[in-house]
């Protein structure tokens, strides 16, 4: 990115009504989340702040992004954490993204995570397929046509998984759900 760098910190309840807009753009957009648009406030919340961590993307103190991360599956599957990225279509290009899934993948590694697996990256959503793969995630199984775009067309739901090699020992317990 050029300009200004992009400042990642926890969300706090301050930040929701920007981190709302993006939401709902992006379930309004309907080409990345199987998330309807429209949604009252108390859904949205309760989808975008049911994980163990959610952050903030800034650049120059405008919050242009979010991200919420935590375990993929409870207990037996608790050591394989997930995430999920919303970016204002104003900062879109702009490394606001990659500062995110950075961060994502560190706190995954600080917390003793074993790998990071991401249930439904749309196979259309090229920009994120390659940012994620350049992070060093890979694709590991695509669901043919189980996501609908707004435009009718049927295409794939990629399955993506990063191993981190950190042994379960390390997970802080409160994490293990």
């Amino acid at each position: 990115m050029t300009g200004p760098a992009v400042t990642i910190r926890p969300f706090e309840d301050a930040d929701w009504g920007v981190v709302r807009a993006i939401v709902e753009e992006v379930a309004a957009e309907g080409e990345t989340y199987c998330l309807p648009a429209g949604l009252p406030e108390d859904r949205l919340r309760a989808f975008w702040l049911s994980d163990s961590a959610t952050l903030v993307a800034s650049v120059d103190g405008e919050v242009l992004g979010s991200a919420h991360m935590g375990p993929n599956r409870a207990a037996q599957g608790s050591h394989v954490g997930t995430a999920s990225f919303m970016v204002s279509s104003r900062a879109r290009g702009r490394g606001v993204g990659r500062a995110l899934g950075e961060h994502v993948v560190d706190w995954h590694r600080r917390h003793g995570f074993r790998g990071i697996q991401f249930n439904a990256v749309v196979e259309s959503n090229v920009a994120a397929v390659r940012l994620w793969q350049s992070l060093g995630f890979t694709i590991i199984g695509t669901v043919p046509a189980a996501f609908r775009r707004p435009s009718g067309e049927y295409v794939g739901l990629h399955l993506m998984h990063l191993p981190l090699g950190v042994p379960e020992a390390a997970r802080p317990d409160s994490l293990a759900r």
